[in-house]
Parts: C-alpha cells; structure tokens; sequence
C-alpha cells in the first residue's frame, strides 16, 4: 500500500492548540505518523480528528478503503457501500495471499 501525505492534517498539526489535539483523541507525534501516511487512524480516532479540524479533514479522507461501512449512515448510496465492502475484501485477499 502506497504512503500518501495528507497535507491539510499536517498544515493542522502546526498551528493546533494542545486541547485541539486532544480533542482529536490521539498525541501529536500520532497524528504526524498519520499525516505522513505511516499509521492509518481507527474509526474513533478518524471521527476526533474530524471534528478536532471542524471538518477541513474528514473521516472519509483518513480512511478512503472502508468509511462507508463504518459510518454507511454518510454514504450517498447503497452502492457506495457495496463497492467499499467489495475493495476491502479483495485487500483482506491479498494480504491473506501475501508472504510475510
């Protein structure tokens, strides 16, 4: 899996306030692994972010792969939901099929 930077986290972490960063559930030093693409958040940790950021990140950006079946209540169709359980289960394929 490709490592992509998510800037407008990183510009965030720069200027947040301690309390901003706890309120996006994580340390700052976290945050940064997943700005720079090396950690990807959990579900609550995503949604903390989101809101810690007032919304210039979004959960659907943190986590492209599966947001619509964690939140399905943000999808914009069944469909939507459908093709995210479909790429997970061909990622969960690979990486069974992946040698370690």
């Amino acid at each position: 899996m490709t490592k992509k930077r998510n800037t407008q986290l990183l510009n965030w972490i720069k200027t947040a306030t301690d309390e901003q960063v706890n309120m996006a559930g994580a340390s700052r030093s976290y945050l940064r692994l997943i700005a720079y693409g090396h950690k990807h958040p959990s579900a609550s940790v995503a949604a903390g972010i989101e809101r810690a950021t007032q919304g210039a990140v979004t959960r659907q950006q943190l986590r492209p792969q599966d947001w619509p079946l964690i939140w399905p209540e943000l999808a914009d169709s069944p469909e939507q939901i459908a093709q995210a359980a479909k790429a997970l289960a061909t990622i969960q394929a690979q990486t069974e099929h992946s040698p370690r």
